[in-house]
């Protein structure tokens, strides 16, 4: 650290020329404490961040993109109930309905929600199959991935179907 004659000298040659035009006493509380008072000499580390898994990663994307088509945020701003209720007219019964039935623009709580595991048992279904393409496996290994895949494919695109039917009766007839 340099000596204080120094040290006034330099800021004496780098004081601006708006500083002349200062407050004194602010000028004395700007300077006064430096004068006297030496700042620790701290030896900090930065702080290193190690990178998520790959897996942690995946699992974050898969979950956001759940909650995306899930319509969560549609859930949020219109707070829709958990599922609705509709009275059969033969028997004057109540029942339940998870599907809003004719309205495209609206849903349940519960239909969102499974919808969008749907799209996501879907999309495991593609990561399956692509598993199953690994060289390095082995063959029973290949064949239970790729079966997984399939049929984790089929049952998605059927059951989404199924709730396009139920959501829009009479559409693709």
């Amino acid at each position: 650290m340099a000596p204080k004659s120094e040290q006034l000298q330099s800021l004496s040659t780098q004081a601006d020329p708006s500083s002349s035009s200062m407050d004194p006493f602010f000028h004395i509380l700007k300077i006064l404490p430096y004068s006297i008072i030496r700042p620790p000499r701290l030896r900090l580390k930065l702080p290193s961040f190690t990178l998520p898994s790959p897996m942690t990663v995946f699992a974050l994307v898969l979950l956001t993109y759940f909650m995306v088509v899930s319509g969560i945020v549609y859930d949020v701003i219109v707070e829709p109930p958990g599922i609705g209720s509709t009275q059969d007219p033969a028997t004057g019964s109540v029942r339940p309905v998870v599907f809003l039935p004719g309205r495209v623009n609206g849903q349940y709580i519960i239909e969102g929600l499974s919808s969008g595991f749907m799209f996501v048992l879907g999309g495991m279904g593609i990561v399956l199959l692509d598993l199953a393409l690994d060289k390095n496996r082995a063959k029973s290994v290949k064949v239970s991935y790729a079966s997984a895949g399939i049929s984790s494919l089929l049952i998605a695109y059927v059951m989404s179907m199924l709730f396009i039917r139920i959501k829009i009766p009479g559409y693709m007839r």
